[in-house]
């Protein structure tokens, strides 16, 4: 049987893992963590709206639904030439037919990171924030800065959206145990437009957004560095802050530099559009490990990984029964997310036509809280995939 090993348990390892066991492929899964954290939904953990359990699924569970091998056990070295993965234990991977490499990114990291916690880090962040708001509305006043940064070489690796969302929950919760008037929120970014991405129409409404809800921004300038009470810009400005939320842009995985893979001046993996490393026969990269191609409002998404990540598993399926037939994710390009307020949320959808904001009341909430129920039932098989979902 075709031995399939993949590398990494985010959106695009279990997807590939998951589509490749559907082919009745022999399929090893590596991870450095012993569940599937879903990042989309962790956005309520800082306001209370959810836990770390309620927006995770243990991998061993994943694993006995569809029938994968499991390996908790953190990549520290991988040989793309000789298919070979080296694990923290000294365990060794090899004789392994195809290798879908799909580790996620790095962050850039900027002076005085340590000051700052991230919705798009590490999944104890989450909680930290959390503990911190608490902290901080026990006082019953404070300055709460939220922001992202950017990655002026490869703009496709910037993730805006939980920030915005953090922010309006935090603003939500704020007003409904009758503090917000004693607490400044403000947004930061080091680019002109933050969210251009989105499109003109979404900017104004941003713009709008952030006067209704009295949120303050600081924008345009770079950032310096990041101390205990604040964030220091390169305008000579310093932003105050008893709290602070930084989601830096993403770069590549350090583990890749030493891959021998073709790599981008950021160091993500060189691919062509089926997600194949040219050549290194059966070896693929997707979701944030991989240069995502395309037009300069492109975006890492989650949804686009799971896309690279079917196609990889037809692809390689295909491969194995001599058919000369490839899928491409290059048709399948959008920003497409549901931006939650806490009581509310926003439609954001962007492709080659342009992009939209719809305002959605408090629907908008609870159609976020049930695609997060459907992301876990459905990974589970306890119930039916909606297609392209």
């Amino acid at each position: 049987m075709t031995k399939v090993l993949v590398l990494g348990g985010g959106f695009a390892g279990i997807e590939a893992a998951i589509y490749l066991r559907k082919n009745d492929l022999d399929v090893t899964l590596v991870s450095d963590r012993d569940y599937f954290y879903i990042y989309p939904i962790s956005i309520w953990i800082p306001t209370g709206g959810a836990t770390r359990e309620e927006v995770s699924i243990p991998l061993d569970k994943l694993a006995m639904a569809h029938g994968f091998t499991l390996i908790v056990d953190p990549v520290t070295q991988f040989e793309a030439q000789a298919k070979r993965a080296v694990l923290q234990s000294g365990r060794i991977l090899e004789g392994y037919d195809y290798i879908v490499v799909a580790l996620g990114q790095d962050k850039i990291q900027h002076p005085g990171m340590e000051n700052t916690l991230s919705i798009c880090g590490k999944p104890e962040e989450a909680t930290m924030l959390h503990e911190r708001l608490n902290a901080l509305m026990q006082k019953e006043q404070g300055k709460i800065a939220i922001g992202f940064g950017g990655n002026p070489k490869d703009t496709s690796a910037v993730r805006g959206g939980p920030a915005f969302e953090v922010l309006f929950n935090m603003d939500t919760l704020l007003k409904k145990r009758g503090l917000r008037e004693h607490f400044t929120l403000t947004f930061f970014a080091p680019m002109e437009k933050p969210g251009a991405k989105m499109g003109e129409k979404a900017l104004v409404m941003m713009d709008k957004m952030f006067k209704m809800y009295n949120i303050q921004t600081k924008i345009g300038s770079k950032i310096t560095h990041f101390d205990a009470d604040g964030i220091s810009f390169e305008d000579g400005v310093k932003l105050d802050s008893d709290l602070t939320m930084f989601i830096s842009a993403g770069t590549g995985h350090g583990i890749l530099a030493s891959s021998g893979m073709p790599l981008s001046d950021t160091g993500f993996v060189v691919t062509n559009e089926y997600n194949e490393v040219e050549g290194f026969d059966g070896i693929y990269a997707i979701g944030d490990s991989a240069l995502l191609m395309g037009p300069d409002w492109r975006a890492k998404q989650g949804h686009v990984a799971e896309v690279m990540a079917r196609n990889t598993a037809y692809n390689i399926f295909q491969r194995t029964q001599n058919i000369d037939s490839r899928l491409s994710y290059m048709d399948h390009l959008n920003i497409l997310c549901v931006m939650d307020t806490g009581n509310g949320a926003a439609f954001v959808y962007r492709d080659d036509r342009g992009g939209k904001m719809i305002p959605l009341p408090w629907i908008g909430h609870w159609m976020k809280k049930g695609w997060g129920w459907y992301c876990k039932n459905s990974k589970l098989g306890k119930i039916p995939r909606i297609p392209g979902m």
